[in-house]
C-alpha cells in the first residue's frame, strides 16, 4: 500500500468475481488504518497534525472514499484522530488508560447494543439534519441546557446518562415530527450504551471517555444552533459511528480474550495416580 508521500493515481477497486466487496473495504481500510496508526505512532504525524483530505489519502493510497472513511472512522474510535466536519481530521494526544475493555459476560449484551445503534445512526442522523431546520430557539436552549448538566456532571463524577438520553430527545422532539420523538422515548435510556455495559461504566475514573462524547455532543449542537442540516447530519453520524466502533473494537478484543479461557477449560485435566 502507498505512502502519503506517494503519488499514486487513485482507483475504485473492483472486486474479484464472487468476491465480497464489503469484506474488500474492511481489508483495504484495515491496512490504511494500520498505516497511519503506525506513522501516528511513531510520531511521523504528531498531536495537533491536520491530516490530508480524503481526496489526497485516496489520491496516494489508491482507493476509494469509502475505504478512506471507514479506516478514519476506525482511527477515531480508537482515540487516535478526532474530525471536525468542515475543518478537517487531527491527530490527537495519545490517551494513557486506553479503550475501555468488555468482560466475557458483557459480550451478549454488546450485541444487543451494536445492533441498536445500527438503528439510531439512520434515525438520529435525519432527526439531527431536520432539528438543524426546523428548531426553536426554545429547543436549542434546552438542548444546551442538557450539554451544561452533561458536562457538568462529568466533573463531578456524576449521572451523564439522564442530560445525555435528554440532548439526543430534544432534537428529536426539534424535528416537528412527533415519531421521531416517539421512538426515542419508547427505547428510553436503554440506547446510551453504558446503560447495559457494565465495563464502560467502570472503566472510565477520569471522564476520558465522557469528555470524547461530550466534544462529540457539542460538534451536533453547534451545526443545529447555525442552523446547518447537512453539518449537522455529518456530525451525528460521526458520534454514533464512533460509538458502535469503539463498542465493536472493544466486544472483538473481549472475544479473543475470551477464546483461550475456554479453550484451556476444555481440555481434560490429566488424572494423577495415587501414591503407592
Amino acid at each position: 500500500m502507498s505512502s502519503l508521500s506517494t503519488g499514486s493515481t487513485a482507483t475504485t477497486e473492483q472486486p474479484a468475481f464472487g468476491a465480497n466487496p464489503r469484506r474488500r473495504v474492511r481489508g483495504l481500510a484495515h491496512g490504511l488504518v494500520d498505516d497511519l496508526g503506525e506513522k501516528i505512532r511513531s510520531q511521523q504525524l504528531r498531536p495537533g497534525d491536520k491530516l490530508p483530505t480524503e481526496s489526497a489519502i485516496m489520491q496516494a493510497y489508491g482507493v476509494s472514499r469509502t475505504v478512506v472513511r471507514e479506516a478514519l472512522s476506525k482511527l477515531q474510535a480508537a482515540g487516535l484522530v478526532e474530525t471536525h466536519h468542515g475543518i478537517g481530521t487531527f491527530v490527537l494526544q495519545p490517551r494513557a488508560a486506553g479503550m475501555f475493555r468488555l468482560d466475557a459476560s458483557d459480550i451478549a449484551t454488546s450485541v444487543d447494543v451494536l445492533a441498536v445503534l445500527e438503528l439510531r445512526i439512520s434515525l438520529e442522523t435525519e432527526s439531527a439534519g431536520l432539528a438543524a431546520t426546523r428548531r426553536t430557539e426554545e429547543q436549542l436552549l434546552a438542548m444546551r441546557e442538557a450539554l451544561d448538566d452533561f458536562e457538568r456532571n462529568v466533573a463531578v463524577a456524576g449521572d451523564t446518562v439522564e442530560p445525555d438520553f435528554r440532548f439526543h430527545l430534544q432534537i428529536a422532539q426539534a424535528t416537528g415530527n412527533s415519531y421521531f420523538a416517539d421512538i426515542m422515548s419508547h427505547l428510553g435510556t436503554t440506547i446510551i450504551p453504558r446503560t447495559r455495559i457494565t465495563a464502560i461504566r467502570n472503566h472510565d475514573r477520569r471522564g476520558e471517555y465522557l469528555t470524547r462524547v461530550n466534544r462529540e455532543h457539542e460538534e451536533i449542537y453547534a451545526a443545529i444552533a447555525r442552523k446547518d442540516p447537512e453539518s449537522a447530519r455529518a456530525a451525528m453520524r460521526i458520534h454514533l459511528t464512533n460509538s458502535r466502533e469503539r463498542l465493536r473494537i472493544a466486544q472483538e478484543a473481549a472475544k479473543n480474550a475470551a477464546e483461550p479461557a475456554a479453550a484451556d477449560a476444555a481440555v481434560p485435566s490429566t488424572p494423577v495416580a495415587p501414591a503407592a
